[in-house]
């Protein structure tokens, strides 16, 4: 399967943005990809930098604008496309919600985020109830999706239960980066941990992993930080962790990535986690903490 990742920079201009988008996609066909896979929260600034009421007017029904205009993109293009959107699902109640179009037009399902973070640049909480939808994935002609959200990307759980559920891959479309004052060494180590925590994802579960971050700086609205620089780095890893494709640090990119299944099979047959899990003896995960 051939795999199409945007890592675009975004700008307050929301036409503008999705206008982008879509020709990236169009570029990702071109090449011959049949899923293409956004940043999340593409079609925007990342708002959540603050907590400020008048960004929900940023949120959107499913079935709604973005899933009409990439409906209709993908049943030209004949291609699967996972897209990231601030779900209105009812007056006073949003998610961060994943949507799959299928290459027919349809939408194959959607995710909402489960993990949601509060940390200042990331008020996640102010503005996003967290997912009721559990960890399923979703069925494509491609395959059986496991879409995931950002922050999710950290909690091996999730990754985990997707696998047990028959994910084919991973998805994760991100938008991390660096809060400004941070010093390098810092900064390198939240990269680091960021790539080897999706690695680790993608070798414990047998499965390749694609990871699409958004790029460049944001400033932040209320100047209580100095805003974000996201930090790119988009990419795609094989079922032993391998590096199939990385993008740039700095810059916009797309890339079309040849994914095989496959050999998620060959993998598991050589290091059978799953049959050595002693799920006898793991019911103290359920725990917050074992005191």
């Amino acid at each position: 399967m051939k795999v199409g990742l945007i890592q675009q920079h975004n700008t307050s201009d929301v036409k503008d943005n999705i206008q982008r988008l879509i020709q990236k996609v169009r570029e990702c066909a071109a090449q011959g990809a049949e899923l293409v896979v956004m940043q999340e929260l593409h079609n925007a600034l990342y708002f959540c930098q603050e907590e400020d009421v008048n960004q929900f007017d940023l949120a959107e029904t499913i079935p709604g604008p973005s899933t009409d205009t990439f409906s209709a993109l993908a049943k030209e293009l004949k291609v699967v496309i996972v897209l990231s959107l601030f779900e209105k699902r009812a007056v006073g109640l949003y998610h961060n919600t994943a949507v799959v179009i299928e290459k027919d037009g349809t939408i194959a399902g959607k995710y909402r985020k489960m993990h949601i973070p509060d940390d200042p640049a990331y008020y996640e909480k102010f503005y996003f109830t967290p997912g009721d939808l559990g960890f399923n994935p979703i069925k494509t002609s491609v395959g059986t999706l496991g879409v995931l959200v950002c922050w999710d990307q950290w909690y091996p759980e999730a990754a985990r239960l997707m696998a047990l559920a028959g994910a084919d891959l991973l998805i994760y479309p991100t938008a991390i980066g660096w809060e400004s004052t941070d010093p390098q060494d810092e900064k390198d180590r939240q990269l680091d941990a960021w790539i080897i925590s999706q690695r680790g994802h993608a070798v414990a579960n047998g499965l390749p992993v694609v990871s699409v971050n958004r790029v460049g700086y944001e400033s932040d609205p209320s100047g209580v930080t100095n805003g974000i620089t996201f930090w790119g780095d988009s990419f795609v890893a094989g079922p032993q962790g391998e590096f199939l494709a990385r993008l740039s640090n700095t810059e916009e990119q797309i890339a079309v990535v040849e994914v095989s299944l496959k050999r998620s099979e060959d993998v598991r047959r050589i290091w059978p986690f799953l049959r050595d899990r002693r799920i006898d003896s793991y019911t103290e995960i359920l725990r917050r903490y074992r005191d």
